[in-house]
């Protein structure tokens, strides 16, 4: 256990984005499905995206590393074993679940923390309809479960109320196969930025996929054409220490955060400005300056759902009452981030009360100092970082090293904006 104790203070400098996780594992994807030599650069390394990367070593291709990036070579011959552990990575799990199903052969794949609980049913019977073996615990859980193929193309209809990578996951592999699908999404879509992310690595590699309203038409037998794919830097990580600036009253520029892809939370920078701090974006780079007071927000998160802990933690530094509306998807995450938002405010001396699936927050002016202890999610403890600065007393945060799942070099980054008294 690591902890980390932070000083408030306010906040100033200019960084670059690190890579995004999201990109990073759907362009991944595509390495593994060109059938040819493919550079994923300036990917982000993490304890998820490695997940990713050794997965699909596992499933035939050679991926070798380097200070640019990694190389990836597809050999379906050379398998390394068809047991993947899928670690704490549900993005991992999902997308891995319909490449394994690409083969004859049975994969076994398990993983750790809260993953085997996590959602899976509606993109297993999706697998199954298109002529996919699947096996699996009847207690409840997800996780181990064996998958063999060889996958079809199909007609399948799928529910989009629990998670989007169920979408982006036969999206991403139904290409490749015969004959053409049509995938057609039953009620509403969450995260569905996530699902155009996918759309967009997609066409990137110059495979083709129609969409009209809620339905998705596959031509199969398409490859994946390109030779490499360089990741966009990452909103989800930027977003942190944009709030740093909106909460202290600091001023913090994050370069390399392209509009050109497509990024859930990039709606950030909009919920800065009802907060009342002050937005530019130029290019590639946004700048957020804070100023007081904080204003109060409603916000409805069902498409950026990772911003919930961090949209809680604004909400508690915010004299009067704000609400947190949507993503009931947090709940089924590395922790239930509704749960864990809404201590965290307590920490900070909101008062919050659960309503309806909303989350109101009635926050104060001056947040109080705390001690956040065996938070081990990874947007918890970076959210009750950004929290921390604006405490009235110092305070601590656990486990610090849970940032290695999404953002490594967050607390260096942190500290560059913060100064290294401020963050020990």
């Amino acid at each position: 256990m690591s902890v980390v104790r932070l000083r408030p203070g306010s906040v100033s400098g200019t960084i670059r984005a690190p890579p995004s996780k999201s990109y990073t594992h759907r362009a991944l994807v595509v390495a593994h499905l060109t059938r040819r030599p493919y550079r994923v650069v300036r990917p982000l390394v993490s304890d998820d995206t490695v997940r990713t990367a050794e997965a699909i070593r596992r499933l035939g291709s050679r991926v070798e590393t380097d200070r640019h990036g990694w190389s990836v070579t597809p050999d379906r011959i050379r398998t390394t074993g068809r047991r993947i552990d899928c670690g704490e990575s549900g993005t991992t799990l999902r997308f891995v679940a319909p490449l394994a199903a690409l083969s004859g052969r049975p994969t076994t794949l398990v993983g750790r923390g809260r993953l085997p609980l996590r959602p899976m049913e509606p993109l297993l019977r999706a697998l199954r309809t298109l002529g996919t073996s699947v096996e699996g615990p009847v207690d409840g859980r997800t996780l181990p479960l064996t998958i063999r193929g060889p996958l079809r193309g199909g007609a399948v209809r799928i529910r989009g109320s629990e998670s989007s990578q169920f979408v982006s996951a036969l999206l991403l592999a139904l290409p490749t196969v015969s004959p053409d699908s049509t995938v057609e999404v039953i009620g509403p879509l969450v995260s569905a930025p996530y699902v155009a992310a996918t759309l967009a690595v997609v066409r990137a590699g110059r495979v083709r996929v129609r969409r009209r309203g809620h339905r998705y038409a596959i031509p199969g037998g398409q490859s994946y054409r390109g030779s490499a794919f360089e990741i966009p830097g990452d909103a989800s990580s930027a977003a942190y220490l944009w709030a740093a600036a909106a909460i202290t009253g600091g001023r913090v520029t994050v370069q390399g955060v392209s509009g050109r892809w497509p990024q859930a939370d990039l709606a950030v920078l909009d919920l800065l400005g009802r907060y009342g701090a002050e937005v530019r974006r130029d290019g590639d780079s946004a700048t957020v300056r804070g100023n007081e007071p904080h204003r109060p927000f409603r916000v409805d998160l069902t498409d950026s759902p990772d911003l919930y802990p961090l949209a809680g933690v604004l909400a508690a530094a915010s004299r009067g009452e704000s609400r947190l509306a949507g993503a009931s998807q947090v709940a089924h995450k590395e922790s239930d981030r509704s749960v864990g938002t809404a201590e965290l405010a307590n920490a900070m001396g909101a008062m919050v009360i659960a309503r309806g699936g909303t989350l109101v927050i009635r926050g104060t002016d001056r947040p109080t100092g705390f001690a956040l202890r065996d938070a081990r999610d990874h947007r918890i403890v970076m959210s009750a970082a950004v929290g921390a600065l604006a405490g009235s007393t110092r305070s601590t945060v656990s486990d610090a090293r849970a940032v290695g799942k999404s953002y490594p070099a967050f607390w260096e980054a942190l500290r560059s904006i913060a100064g290294r008294e401020s963050v020990a």
